[in-house]
């Protein structure tokens, strides 16, 4: 017989838990049904720790709204559960002449989506903030910072069990079945159980498609093609030369190869873009060299032999190398037509720094 819950939400990513975390805090049972035996482990545990500003999305999307909303969010919650995060800033960079017409539509568009504290620095005053780079103007973003990733996802999973939600690990959905009463899941690795719930949230990261292809009632043409977009980093050797994350201009598919610091001051580059059909989480030593060219176009003096492979990130895209940038795809009943399921395809950057904002808005869209 199976068993019953309220709600059940699928993966226990840093999105999945903000999405528990915020039905069980209104009062709903909460199941999170995680394939892994640790929480955070795909997506969530391989990016740069960001908290993203949200100045690079289009206006009056669901990225730009839920960014701008989950930082101001995420930055009263680290500053609440002493989670430990720093708004360090970061410089988006011009390295020629002919980039300065990307930063005044980055500026453009920050200003649309209600970030309005970004600062036109010329070169010398780009330098003399960070002497080691090089470029001809610069943005400067105050509210972009970095997060412990992992710090944020401990303290959703206590907020969620503190209200009374469970997290079952080990418990990859093999397969469902929507009816007109409840929602059906079978799930496990060892031994399946049955678990009929009210609502489901598939927040199942790079496996959203394939589970819901799994649940019987789920029409196909409802689903959205996916890529894999993997996202190679380098570990700086030594000392980093920079207080603020450097951005180049952004590039297709992503915001370049950039320079991020952790909480502890280690500098690391990346990501880089490559297409992938499966998931591969190695590191190619090999891709350094393009890592040196780009980096040197705003630090020159980075020095030979100083970057080491450091771990590599794998983003659900929707689409692939030809797509235009696509948005988070938070998908309900209007689409699908199945009551009380809600599918997110393409929850990639800057899932991390909204995923408060689409837990809040999960929850609201479940309660009416």
């Amino acid at each position: 017989m199976a068993e019953q819950v309220d709600c059940l939400v699928i993966g226990a990513g840093v999105v999945g838990l903000a999405v528990a975390r915020a039905l069980a805090i209104r009062g709903r049972e909460v199941l999170v049904l995680e394939a892994e035996d640790a929480i955070g482990t795909g997506t969530s545990s391989r990016n740069s720790e960001v908290i993203h500003a949200g100045i690079h999305y289009a206006p009056g999307s669901a990225k730009a709204s839920l960014c701008v909303r989950g930082k101001h969010l995420l930055y009263d919650y680290c500053r609440a559960r002493g989670i430990d995060h720093r708004p360090c800033g970061k410089l988006i960079v011009a390295t020629d002449q002919s980039q300065v017409t990307a930063l005044q539509k980055i500026e453009a568009t920050a200003r649309a989506n209600g970030v309005t504290d970004l600062r036109w620095l010329a070169a010398a005053e780009a330098t003399a903030m960070e002497p080691a780079l090089s470029c001809v103007a610069a943005l400067l973003s105050p509210s972009t910072g970095i997060v412990d990733s992992h710090g944020f996802m401990l303290a959703l999973q206590g907020d969620l069990e503190d209200a009374g939600g469970t997290v079952a690990f080990r418990a990859p959905v093999k397969r469902g079945r929507c009816g007109s009463d409840a929602i059906r899941l079978e799930a496990g690795s060892d031994e399946l159980i049955e678990v009929a719930a009210q609502c489901v949230v598939n927040s199942a990261g790079l496996q959203a498609q394939a589970v819901a292809r799994r649940m019987e009632g789920v029409p196909d043409q409802s689903i959205p093609t996916s890529a894999f977009a993997k996202g190679s980093y380098y570990v700086l050797h030594g000392k980093a030369p920079f207080r603020h994350l450097i951005y180049p201009t952004p590039e297709p598919g992503g915001l370049g190869v950039h320079l991020t610091l952790d909480l502890a001051g280690q500098a690391k580059f990346g990501p880089d873009i490559e297409w992938i059909e499966e998931l591969d989480y190695t590191v190619d030593p090999a891709r350094a060299a393009r890592f040196y060219c780009a980096i040197r176009r705003y630090w020159p003096g980075l020095p030979d032999e100083a970057l080491h492979p450091g771990y590599a990130g794998i983003r659900p895209k929707l689409g692939g190398p030809d797509a235009a940038a696509e948005d988070f795809l938070i998908q309900g009943p209007r689409a699908h037509g199945v009551r009380g399921l809600i599918n997110l395809y393409g929850i990639e950057s800057p899932g991390l720094t909204a995923a408060l904002a689409i837990g809040e808005y999960v929850a609201d869209e479940l309660t009416r």
